[in-house]
């Protein structure tokens, strides 16, 4: 049975909550969630020394169709680079470098969420 867009939307958040506490742990600072543009959505928007970091969270239940990883096409991966220079000219925050990071999040029912951080993949 499919799940209702409420059921993956909090999946979505959840996810979203663990992959910040990754990038914390991970020495970045998270400077905005959610930023929505007309050019599309950013999940996490953070600072990395020098970096703007673009970070987008794929979330899911199960590995059925692929690694949550897969979800980002050469196509996306563009899009955010454009999303955030749209964030950074917005907030008029000056960057030395700008890539983006995926965080991908595998919550599969009675086990523990497994968090895979892909720093600069895209």
């Amino acid at each position: 049975m499919a799940a209702s867009y409420a059921q993956r939307k909090a999946l979505g958040d959840f996810g979203e909550r663990l992959a910040v506490g990754e990038l914390e742990r991970q020495g970045l600072e998270v400077l905005d969630r959610n930023w929505r543009c007309g050019q599309g959505e950013i999940d996490i928007v953070a600072r990395h020394g020098g970096a703007l970091v673009v970070c987008e969270v794929k979330t899911r239940s199960s590995d059925r169709y692929g690694a949550p990883v897969a979800a980002i096409t050469r196509r996306k991966a563009d899009r955010l680079h454009r999303l955030g220079f749209a964030w950074a000219k917005a907030h008029q925050v000056a960057y030395q470098q700008l890539r983006v990071d995926i965080v991908a999040v595998l919550l599969a029912p009675g086990t523990s969420p497994v968090l895979t951080y892909y720093p600069g993949l895209a």
